[in-house]
Order: structure tokens, then C-alpha cells, then sequence
């Protein structure tokens, strides 16, 4: 059974840093491609971050200044570090896993980002 767990969400102030963590199980992790989505309120869910089982990362424009994805196969986890935080990055951010592709196939439940300006 595939399981994915995001922790590390909360109220920040903008400018704020976080690190978003997501522990995955049921999956050869080290083969697997991770990434993270969001999902801000009234909007579509949208594209984040991915990174291979290489350490290959991909970000969408908006935040790849700001948000660095990494991953730690010894842990099976998977992070998600977001610097100089704002207001518009109020979301709830998904961890999801394409396996040996990219695109998505399994999903967390969720963690609330909640920026205050």
C-alpha cells in the first residue's frame, strides 16, 4: 500500500521560511520520482516541484527562486524547502510520486501553508 505523509506546514509571516517534509512508503523510493503540487483556495492545483531519482530538479517559474526540492533515499523522504515566503504561496501543498514517470500517480493528503502579510 503507497502512503505519503507531508508534514512541516503552519502559519509563517511573509518573508518566513519552511520546510515541507514528505515520508513515503510502499514504493522502491530510491527509483521513484517525487514532487509537490499546491492547491491555493478557489484556484486549480497546480505544478511545484519535481525531482528524479537522479536528483534531477524541476520548478515551476513562479517559485523556482525561492523553493528548493531535495530528497533523502536513506529516509524515503522527500523535502521541500520554501524561503522568502508570501502571501501568495497560501496553499495546501501535495506530495505526490509518478513512480518511474512523471506524472502523478500517487498522492498525500495534504499540508496547509498559510502565509500572513
Amino acid at each position: 500500500q503507497v502512503q505519503l505523509v507531508e508534514s512541516g506546514g503552519g502559519l509563517v509571516q511573509a518573508g518566513g521560511s519552511l520546510r515541507l517534509s514528505c515520508a513515503a512508503s510502499g514504493i522502491m523510493f530510491r527509483i521513484a520520482v517525487m514532487g509537490w503540487y499546491r492547491q491555493a483556495p478557489g484556484k486549480q492545483r497546480e505544478f511545484v516541484a519535481t525531482i528524479t531519482s537522479g536528483g534531477n530538479a524541476n520548478y515551476a517559474d513562479s517559485v523556482k527562486d525561492r523553493f528548493t526540492i531535495s530528497r533523502d533515499n536513506a529516509k524515503n523522504t522527500v523535502y521541500l524547502q520554501i524561503n522568502s515566503l508570501k502571501p501568495e504561496d497560501t496553499a495546501v501543498y501535495y506530495c505526490f510520486t509518478g513512480l518511474n514517470g512523471m506524472i502523478p500517480r500517487y498522492w498525500g493528503q495534504g499540508t496547509q501553508v498559510t502565509v500572513s502579510s
